[in-house]
């Protein structure tokens, strides 16, 4: 298949964007003494309700219609189900893998970090977060790379989303780091760096993926990236989002990406 290679260098940028986005959370956390829930709560509420619209309303259905060039329609409703619960299960297999006292997406604030310095256990914390999210971001990586290459009008939201999901991983990591070592350079660059396995994953998907993209392999990585979305949304974003604030506050930022979702590929394509 033929992809512009205008696509891709906007796919390869969101992508670095959104993986970099670790370093907002980083500067946000230094910035304040006092973790704003409310704000973070509507956030990651926003950015699950983007990423499940996108999934379940673009994604799965071009997955389908793409493996229909190929096979007949109930040959493509399992090869694309099969592929969705794949990328479903690959995120869930690395969450199992990671102990759940490690795991970068446990509701952390400054105010109870900033009540334990220059402890052994929070550099410890900070550095397995900082593992952790690299792991996360490697698959979130592709995801955004390979969902964008082939569709410009999902670039910037689901770019987004990702970005607005890693602000508060930044936090995880750089806050823990910062307390224990004093330096806000260490806990900073720490932070920016987790972020860098997105890119990373968006490089392999290029050199590996793309070379040998056809209408079926298209259609089963676009299944495979609504599933990825929709475990992170379901199992990470919302729960967190619920920790955060109000239980209504996170449902009303749900609401609000997917609405916006809604009329931007409605305007837009």
């Amino acid at each position: 298949m033929d992809i512009s290679w205008n696509n891709v260098l906007l796919a390869f940028t969101l992508t670095l964007f959104a993986g970099l986005s670790t370093g907002i959370g980083s500067a946000i956390a230094f910035l304040t003494k006092k973790t704003n829930k409310k704000f973070l709560s509507l956030s990651l509420g926003f950015s699950a309700g983007v990423m499940i619209y996108v999934s379940f309303v673009e994604l799965f259905p071009t997955a389908k219609e793409s493996i229909e060039e190929v096979y007949d329609g109930k040959i493509a409703d399992i090869i694309t189900a099969i592929a969705f619960f794949c990328g479903m299960g690959l995120i869930a297999v690395i969450d199992k893998l990671i102990p759940s006292y490690e795991n970068p997406h446990e509701v952390k604030s400054v105010e109870s970090m900033a009540q334990q310095p220059h402890d052994k256990k929070l550099m410890r914390m900070g550095l397995f977060s900082a593992l952790a999210i690299g792991i996360h971001n490697f698959p979130e990586g592709i995801a955004t790379f390979m969902s964008a290459i082939d569709n410009p009008t999902l670039m910037v939201a689901i770019a987004a989303a990702i970005a607005i999901h890693n602000i508060p991983e930044g936090i995880a990591v750089s806050v823990p780091i910062y307390y224990a070592t004093g330096s806000r350079r260490k806990a900073f660059l720490l932070s920016l760096s987790s972020g860098l396995a997105e890119p990373v994953g968006a490089l392999l998907a290029y050199a590996v993926l793309l070379p040998f993209l056809s209408p079926t392999l298209l259609g089963c990585l676009f299944g495979f990236v609504a599933g990825i979305m929709v475990f992170i949304s379901l199992d990470e974003l919302l729960p967190a989002a619920e920790e955060y604030g109000e239980h209504h506050i996170s449902i009303y930022g749900v609401v609000t990406g997917m609405a916006l979702m809604a009329v931007s590929l409605i305007v837009f394509s």
